[in-house]
């Protein structure tokens, strides 16, 4: 039986040999042309920014400069023709309803076999929203629509206004760009600098506001 075709698919894992059987998985499954990969956070975000007809990013909740659920709804924003969900090993109903509430297209669990794997990810492609059967009643495991995606600004503060090991937690790009925030460049400034897409630039900056409980960027300079 012949697959449908797809394009490109982005798998975001820190682990190497997860991340090469799921792409053999999504090639000879799925008819995915290219898979193309990510160990951490930043180097996601830049496949992202330089990777044409990326149609599915998949990212593992425990990869390196990730946070949480919270931290891929301004990728979802950023890139609205790509479908973005995770694939992680995490099990926490909690997870799972930040996921949906952040407007992803799903949440996997990686304890799943193949086929399941394969038909949850046809489920997204498809449109529908994706989440693990212990979630829902009666077994129906896709959800026709996601709640409104929560805005990161508004965020209950996660950060330590002193810095310390809450500095410490973020991504190396990260680092560089809450360092350009202190001097009072814009992003368009920040992009140019860093030699990174604006988008990427609004997607760490969310990251760092739902981080550090900052509203505005003068917050985020003085509580970092």
């Amino acid at each position: 039986m012949a697959h449908p075709q797809h394009d490109t698919v982005l798998v975001a894992d820190d682990h190497g040999l997860y991340r090469s059987g799921f792409g053999f998985l999504l090639r000879d499954r799925m008819g995915f042309r290219s898979v193309i990969e990510a160990a951490t956070f930043d180097a996601a975000l830049d496949r992202l920014a330089e990777t044409p007809n990326v149609e599915l990013a998949l990212f593992d909740l425990a990869m390196p400069g990730i946070s949480g659920p919270e931290g891929l709804s301004i990728v979802k924003e950023t890139y609205p023709g790509i479908r973005v969900a995770i694939v992680s090993g995490s099990e926490e109903r909690n997870d799972v309803v930040k996921a949906v509430a952040m407007g992803l297209n799903g949440f996997v669990p990686k304890s799943l076999a193949d086929d399941e794997i394969v038909g949850a990810l046809r489920d997204i492609l498809d449109g529908r929203v994706f989440v693990p059967r212990f979630m829902t009643v009666g077994g129906n495991s896709a959800m026709s629509a996601p709640s409104k995606p929560q805005n990161a600004e508004s965020s209950g503060s996660k950060g330590d206004p002193s810095g310390g090991a809450t500095y410490k937690s973020i991504s190396p790009r990260q680092r560089d760009v809450l360092e350009c925030v202190r001097r009072g460049l814009s992003n368009k400034e920040i992009a140019r600098e860093l030699d990174i897409a604006e988008g990427t630039v609004k997607i760490h900056l969310a990251a760092l506001f739902s981080h550090f409980g900052a509203r505005n960027r003068t917050e985020l300079a003085t509580r970092s």
